[in-house]
């Protein structure tokens, strides 16, 4: 394993994963059973960049600008109007991940894409990740994915590890690049879904909520629900992940601290930071602990 997780720098945080692993896999203490090495990493801020706003949450905003333009009886109620107005408040919110943002959201995109197949959806998904570029690097966001987490993705897999995304984020908008930019099947990411119903031979998006929203508490829960198991490795950023860094043997904060490469920011990450101090997670800086981001 010495050869792995090049662009990591030769740290603590790359040398409790190498010895976590080691123990994981190895007879003796510390031995996780193969069917039970489930790894499970959040998405925004954990895979990719999350500043300076979530890249399905512009993906979102932009929809439901939109929606608005073509139905203005929407204007007057949130989030169509807090997008239309720009509102600080609500923006923050949802940078946030406060659960009743969120949930207006994604109660604002089941409406917005009511009927459609997953065809359709990811149709749409896929012209704006080809299209829309990030303000700052200039590039589409699929390229904008951290480097050291592929890598690590590749040492777990490597050793009989199932790696899972599990994001408050849609499920669906995820699964349009699981593949080509995690190299994860579609079928390992877990996340906020809207339900659906299937008549003449077609599937199409309900209007609902399918088992709440993934954020917090509904991580672990819908974790558990999908997978059967409670992860024995846990990556995440921010204090929406406090929970399933809980549920898991071992767990792994990212500190975004790196304005020059990427961006430096604790927001809505405080509580996670000190949890992780106090729960001896371990703690991976940006600047000192990858050589290389994207």
């Amino acid at each position: 394993m010495t050869d792995t997780l090049a662009s990591w720098n030769d740290g603590e945080a790359r040398r409790a994963i190498l010895s976590f692993v080691e123990r994981a896999t190895s007879p003796g203490d510390g031995y996780i059973e193969t069917a039970d090495r489930i790894a499970v990493f959040d998405n925004d801020g954990t895979m990719w960049i999350e500043q300076p706003l979530p890249v399905q949450l512009d993906f979102i905003f932009r929809a439901l600008a939109r929606a608005a333009q073509d139905d203005t009886t929407l204007a007057d109620q949130d989030p169509y109007r807090a997008v239309l107005t720009k509102d600080l408040a609500f923006f923050t919110a949802v940078s946030q991940q406060q659960p009743e943002a969120i949930r207006a959201l994604e109660e604002a995109l089941a409406r917005t894409w009511l009927g459609q197949t997953p065809a359709e959806f990811e149709a749409q998904v896929a012209t704006y990740l080809n299209d829309v570029t990030s303000e700052r690097f200039g590039v589409p966001y699929p390229q904008l994915v951290y480097r050291p987490m592929l890598e690590l993705f590749a040492l777990l897999e490597a050793h009989d590890f199932r790696v899972f995304v599990c994001s408050g984020g849609g499920r669906d908008f995820m699964r349009v690049i699981a593949e080509s930019a995690w190299g994860i099947p579609r079928e390992r990411v877990i996340g906020t879904a809207p339900s659906y119903t299937y008549e003449d031979g077609v599937i199409r998006r309900g209007g609902t909520l399918l088992g709440g929203l993934a954020l917090g508490p509904g991580k672990p829960e819908h974790i558990f629900a999908y997978a059967g198991r409670m992860p024995a490795f846990a990556g995440g950023n921010a204090d929406v992940d406090i929970e399933m860094l809980e549920s898991a043997t071992f767990a792994l904060l990212v500190v975004h601290d790196d304005a020059d490469r990427e961006f430096a920011y604790t927001s809505a990450a405080e509580k996670s930071v000190a949890a992780a101090q106090k729960n001896g997670w371990t703690l991976v800086s940006v600047k000192d602990d990858w050589n290389t981001v994207f």
